[in-house]
């Protein structure tokens, strides 16, 4: 059914996303099919690495361990460099989407509350704006 399923990553609240990445584990070891990580970063220092380089080093461990972890059959990873993530993350995670060719995203969301009435939420945005299946995990 799903050849490649897409994860956005924010490395830096990793502990919010462990429903959402078994999920996507879960799906990918019923379907055999790839697991592919996706991170924003900026080209500047920032709380998880100090350069686009070492945030794509850590991007690519984080992978390779949740790869062991739910013996996935294969991982892969991307990382996008913005000028500022809280500005352009929608575009740049639909962009990934498309350059992925994945054909599910497993996106993890938080429970919306006041804001959410006024400022869309990130993984409202894909499920809205992507052109293939999004799965929101709260």
């Amino acid at each position: 059914m799903f050849k490649k399923i897409m994860v956005p990553v924010d490395l830096g609240h990793t502990d919010r996303l462990e429903k959402a990445l078994m999920i996507a584990a879960d799906l990918a070891q019923l379907y055999g099919c790839a697991v592919h990580y996706v991170g924003v970063t900026t080209s500047g220092p920032g709380s998880v690495a100090h350069t686009p380089e070492e945030y794509t080093d850590k991007l690519e461990a984080f992978g390779k361990a949740q790869a062991e972890k739910y013996s996935l059959p294969q991982e892969t990873t991307a990382t996008y460099v913005s000028h500022d993530p809280t500005v352009d993350l929608d575009r740049t995670l639909l962009r990934a989407v498309e350059e992925s060719g994945a054909d599910l995203v497993v996106v993890a969301s938080h429970v919306p509350g006041l804001p959410e009435h006024i400022f869309a939420s990130n993984a409202g945005y894909i499920a809205a704006h992507a052109k293939t299946s999004v799965m929101v995990v709260r």
